[in-house]
């Protein structure tokens, strides 16, 4: 399996090597095609001024002037010399009468040029071909033929100017060389870049790595550096597995937080029951007092029923939520009302003051009406448990846009500031001397913000040294 680095790197030393090769070629291309053109352009007018030249010297001899043949031999073969050309000048049926090699009486002269170069030439022509006849079989040149033509009209013969195509070539192929050489030194110094970035790039993926791997061997305080060098999406990469390590290492935090507490509270009744047991089958218990044992066990295994069932109840919620089916519309104070019933006896025998704050006309709410109801229950059950004798419980209903906020407060210690924070941890209890408490578990204010949380609602605490007040919320509606 290919790493990162070399995947990156492979293609982007592809795309450079590419990119290379396609501008070379057609730097190429571009450059033969207007070398085409400009040599074509250059080779016409040296044809041209050849053919000027020509009639000049033709209308000299017409007139008496002596030695123009050999003057205008010497003339053209300088010309072509500086140009570096080859001219040859023909009859109106393609045989050459003189050409600009330096001897007189040359190879050329009395050659003929192929027809259909005769036919073409005399009406002006420009390309690429080979003469046969006269130069190399095998080899190509460009060429322009125009005519010789006077004045009046009359056609003298026919000049050809060419130039061999190896003398383009020659010139492209030192632009090639040159612009491989440079080619070369840019693609090993993008090679070095692009190594070199890529290898930045992937260094915070191999610590992820890493880092992953430590949290798969039980590191959970392996992190990943951010900023510095990073990218902008790399450093969110790093800051999203640093934020799912800190949720993974507070997830193991609570689940041996809850297997130590879960074996803590199970650990008195267990051994409560198995002591009773063994009393009553080794005989240290007397037959008389069996029965009275035998209830004691049996409430033990009703209160670890009870935990059972509300850790269950608490693993539904977190599992599927509360289904869409069982939300209802009902009245919230009669839902309030109808719990703060059940606690007439416990209010009685504590003497507590119950100051009770609800609207004059109903307000609705929507929401799973048992499961409200638990969180009620809850609440007031713990706000009497820790009300003092003769202290005062509030009950307070208010309603604020599109919200009802349902309240309950008792009078009594405050809870300590450190505390306000984990009283709706599983298994905390806030008062520690009532761990031994047999009716308490801790679970009960952890169920009751599993619910709301299940809602969608929130719910707060507070305490001063006047009252703790635990508030709520749930969503309104204008009727049933």
């Amino acid at each position: 399996m290919k790493s990162t680095f070399s995947r990156i790197f492979s293609v982007m030393a592809l795309i450079i090597l590419v990119s290379v090769l396609g501008i070379g070629l057609s730097f190429r291309a571009m450059a033969q095609g207007f070398f085409n053109d400009e040599r074509e352009q250059e080779l016409k007018a040296n044809a041209q001024a050849v053919s000027e030249l020509a009639i000049n010297y033709a209308l000299a001899a017409g007139a008496g002037y002596t030695e123009t043949g050999l003057a205008f031999h010497m003339n053209l073969t300088f010309a072509s010399m500086v140009s570096g050309t080859d001219t040859l000048l023909c009859n109106t049926q393609g045989q050459v009468l003189t050409c600009s090699c330096q001897k007189l009486g040359c190879v050329h002269m009395g050659m003929k040029l192929p027809e259909e170069y005769v036919r073409y030439g005399l009406q002006g022509v420009t390309g690429v071909g080979k003469l046969d006849g006269i130069y190399d079989e095998e080899e190509e040149r460009y060429y322009a033929a125009i005519p010789c033509t006077m004045s009046d009209g009359t056609v003298l013969g026919l000049v050809v100017v060419s130039q061999p195509v190896r003398s383009v070539d020659v010139l492209l192929n030192q632009i090639t060389e040159m612009f491989v050489v440079v080619a070369f030194v840019m693609l090993i110094f993008a090679v070095i870049a692009v190594s070199f970035m890529t290898r930045n790039q992937c260094k915070p993926l191999r610590a992820m790595a890493d880092a992953a791997k430590e949290f798969g061997h039980g590191n959970l305080k392996a992190r990943v550096e951010t900023g510095g060098d990073n990218t902008m999406e790399i450093d969110e990469l790093a800051l999203a597995f640093n934020n799912m390590a800190n949720s993974l290492e507070k997830s193991e935090y609570q689940r041996q937080e809850f297997v130590a507490n879960v074996s803590h509270e199970l650990k008195t009744p267990m051994t409560t029951i198995g002591g009773y047991i063994d009393g009553i089958l080794d005989g240290t218990i007397p037959p008389e007092k069996e029965t009275q044992y035998l209830n004691l066990v049996s409430e033990e295994v009703k209160r670890l029923s009870r935990l059972v069932r509300s850790m269950l109840d608490v693993s539904r919620l977190h599992d599927q939520g509360i289904p869409v089916e069982q939300m209802t519309n009902f009245d919230v104070s009669e839902c309030v009302g109808q719990v703060l019933i059940t606690f007439e006896h416990k209010i009685n025998q504590k003497k507590l003051d119950v100051q009770v704050e609800f609207p004059e006309y109903p307000i609705y709410a929507r929401g799973q009406l048992d499961s409200i109801t638990q969180v009620v229950y809850n609440l007031i059950d713990n706000a009497v448990k820790f009300c003092p004798e003769e202290g005062t419980l509030g009950l307070k209903i208010r309603e604020s846009g599109s919200k009802v906020y349902v309240s309950v407060s008792n009078t009594g210690e405050p809870i300590p500031a450190e505390e306000l924070p984990l009283v709706f941890d599983r298994f905390h209890k806030i008062d520690k001397s009532r761990s031994l408490n047999r009716d308490s578990w801790g679970l009960g204010l952890y169920i009751v913000k599993t619910i709301i949380c299940s809602h969608g609602e929130d719910i707060s605490v507070s305490s001063s040294s006047d009252a703790t007040e635990f508030t709520f919320t749930l969503t309104k509606v204008n009727s049933l």
